[in-house]
């Protein structure tokens, strides 16, 4: 098996030269020669979208495309990769990335950046969210400055609003 993760971020050459491994199952080294895979391999390619692949790269890939996981599924993936985060605070980060994911933003944050709230979260020894402290550690979940000043236009309250609403109703 191969993967191959983010080749959107590959240059043109590295497509190019990826097209060799998938036509002939082989690669070669200039410094070493050929190789040659003796049963074809499986090849995963994964792809953010920051750019378009090359159309003969396309055609050799069968689609799947991963939406983000529900909210109840994404409290878990928290509570499991994050354990010591409360039930209740797995619950509200989560809603709070749904709503921000709802925003029309840059990057919306996937569910790495839940995890990395959490976790950021959990090292301060947060109990639950409040403005102070989602202004404070936001940069955790939003990469782009942009998208920043977007949310905090829109207003934090009405972010920690969505997340204790939806926290609540969910339990």
């Amino acid at each position: 098996m191969l993967l191959i993760d983010e080749i959107d971020r590959a240059d043109d050459e590295f497509e190019a030269y990826l097209l060799e491994v998938l036509s002939d199952f082989q690669i070669t080294i200039p410094e070493l020669g050929t190789y040659k895979a003796t049963t074809p391999p499986i090849v995963v390619l994964t792809s953010n979208r920051t750019r378009d692949v090359h159309d003969a790269l396309k055609r050799r890939c069968l689609y799947h495309w991963v939406q983000h996981p529900s909210f109840e599924r994404e409290v878990a993936i928290v509570r499991m990769r994050v354990p010591q985060v409360s039930e209740a605070l797995a619950k509200q980060v989560a809603a709070a990335v749904g709503s921000l994911r709802q925003m029309n933003l840059y990057k919306p944050p996937g569910v790495a950046e839940t995890i990395d709230w959490a976790t950021a979260l959990a090292r301060l020894g947060v109990r639950e969210l409040d403005d102070s402290v989602v202004a404070a550690t936001l940069g955790t979940v939003l990469k782009y400055r942009e998208d920043h000043d977007k949310v905090t236009e829109h207003g934090i309250g009405h972010l920690i609003k969505q997340a204790f609403d939806k926290g609540l109703l969910s339990g």
